[in-house]
């Protein structure tokens, strides 16, 4: 039987007199790959930083491994410090000797295709690649769950594809929890086992991804389960593929 390792219960978050999530309840398994959609505004971001633990004003339950990284959609890197520093930066207190740290970050590297970027200063990297040092960053940490925020939203439409590809990968590779935060419903559904919509603070429809990997938006059933997405998100289309603002 799968583990359960998010537990999410009761959860409320309010700014002021918007309540932002409203006994929101959501379960992950060990290893599972979520992906959350909503409207702008409705509390994706929220959510994500309340299982990080980034939010003290939350109320309710998350369960949830102490073992945990974050990629933001902007890279955060420090422009003082090289790639390789930036993906060590995450293991600096308590961790692992100087020598360790610097094997690990630069394996971290090389499993995101960075391995000749360790010099580099974050004015040198494309953005494709700013990212790929921001994902190596909490993978060097060996998280059991990976939160992701609209980490591809700034990329241009090749490079998310290539990123796509490689999150896949490394998720695979690694089996780890992800719960990842999007509002783009043909990202949802390539990459995700599970795709919730949250809506007025709750999880309103929660659909399992049943298409093999690797996937494309031509497969049979991927235009169904985008309709009804989308749908759910209260935008109706006949023709194009026009995303939710």
């Amino acid at each position: 039987m799968t583990q359960t390792v998010v537990t999410i219960r009761a959860l409320r978050r309010n700014f002021g007199s918007q309540q932002v999530l409203d006994d929101f309840e959501l379960d992950i398994a060990d290893g599972e790959f979520v992906a959350m959609l909503g409207r702008s505004g409705s509390g994706k971001s929220t959510l994500l930083r309340a299982v990080a633990g980034l939010d003290e004003q939350v109320t309710g339950s998350v369960v949830a491994p102490r073992s945990r990284a974050v990629v933001f959609q902007s890279p955060r890197l420090l422009p003082w410090r090289r790639a390789l520093a930036n993906v060590t930066f995450a293991l600096a207190d308590g961790g692992p000797d100087a020598a360790d740290r610097d094997a690990r970050g630069r394996a971290a590297l090389a499993e995101v295709g960075l391995a000749d970027k360790a010099r580099s200063w974050p004015l040198m990297l494309s953005g494709g690649e700013a990212q790929r040092v921001s994902l190596a960053r909490a993978l060097v940490r060996e998280p059991d769950l990976l939160l992701l925020d609209e980490p591809f939203g700034a990329l241009d439409a090749l490079t998310r594809l290539k990123m796509y590809r490689l999150l896949h990968d490394l998720w695979s590779r690694r089996h780890m929890a992800v719960l990842h935060v999007t509002h783009d419903v043909d990202e949802a559904i390539l990459l995700a086992d599970r795709v919730v919509v949250l809506s007025e603070g709750r999880v309103s429809l929660d659909r399992r991804v049943n298409l093999p990997f690797p996937r494309s938006r031509g497969d049979d059933g991927f235009d169904d389960l985008r309709r009804t997405l989308l749908a759910e998100l209260g935008v109706h289309e006949e023709v194009g593929h026009e995303q939710p603002s």
